[in-house]
């Protein structure tokens, strides 16, 4: 589920980077969610499920939302209007850095050790290994604060999933809880972005180009629906720690993606990076280390 998740996000950097040509960010943040909204919903009703009808859910929903759609989601797109996709997924794998250390403050059963703090940096050095080592650019004051943007949502993402760990005592299926997630998002965000934003052009001659168009129904079906179901599945069943490790998976599904799709060459640096992001997954999930002692 987390490779298939990886998967699901790798694609997300390459849809955003089509559709900020023509859209602004924050319009693009919420077309996301509100139509990833309406497809969990009627997925839900096929399903033959009900929506929570607890004022405290939907306020742990909102709040969810806030943390792993709002605030990273409106960063990592405006970011990415200053600042290539690559280096994005770089300054966006820090996660489980941030994730590692919020879990193991404020969790009990998911303490910080050394050896997830070792696999988790030999992991990151595989996604630079493989992206390469990105230029920092510290001259354009643009260029810098998306930087920082990226580090921040990294940091609610990372707070996102020690926040998520309450779903798992209520009883929610994750269809229910990723549609409750997304429903609030959309509600915080749609009058934000059309108080900054205005009414997109839908129509006419300024109107968003058909490739925009799939990549908004493909990133908001596939890389927000379909992903979040599988995030609160892994999240209930593996933990807060391990499902922030994804962000270490997606600049590998890009790159194969990359190659598989567009015949991109791989080189022996991307090999090396997988097998170090491999041997970093293998050191936080400690089950290899047990059977080698």
């Amino acid at each position: 589920m987390l490779i298939t998740l990886s998967v699901l996000w790798g694609g997300s950097f390459f849809f955003v980077g089509v559709a900020v040509a023509e859209l602004p960010p924050l319009t693009i943040v919420t077309l996301r969610v509100g139509l990833a909204a309406i497809t969990l919903w009627v997925i839900v009703l096929i399903m033959g499920l009900r929506p929570p009808k607890s004022i405290k859910i939907w306020l742990a929903l909102i709040g969810m939302g806030l943390l792993n759609n709002v605030i990273p989601f409106s960063l990592i797109v405006w970011g990415q209007t200053h600042i290539a996709s690559g280096l994005a997924s770089v300054l966006n794998a820090t996660t489980p850095l941030f994730g590692v250390v919020v879990a193991g403050l404020l969790l009990a059963d998911e303490r910080a050790t050394p050896l997830k703090l070792v696999g988790v940096v030999v992991g990151f050095l595989g996604v630079v290994m493989m992206i390469g080592v990105p230029t920092l650019d510290m001259v354009g004051h643009g260029a810098t604060l998306a930087q920082i943007a990226i580090l921040v949502a990294a940091l609610s993402y990372a707070f996102a999933g020690v926040f998520g760990r309450r779903f798992k005592g209520m009883g929610l299926s994750p269809v229910v809880i990723a549609a409750g997630q997304v429903t609030g998002s959309s509600l915080v965000l749609a009058p934000v972005a059309l108080y900054i934003d205005g009414l997109p052009t839908l129509l006419g001659t300024d109107a968003p180009s058909l490739g925009t168009w799939v990549a908004i129904l493909t990133l908001a079906v596939f890389s927000t629906a379909l992903a979040y179901v599988l995030y609160f599945k892994i999240l209930a069943s593996a933990g807060a720690t391990n499902i922030m490790l994804v962000t270490l998976l997606v600049p590998v599904s890009a790159i194969l993606l990359g190659s598989f799709f567009l015949h991109e060459a791989l080189e022996w640096v991307h090999f090396v990076g997988m097998g170090l992001i491999a041997m970093g997954l293998a050191v936080i999930d400690g089950r290899l280390i047990r059977l080698v002692r």
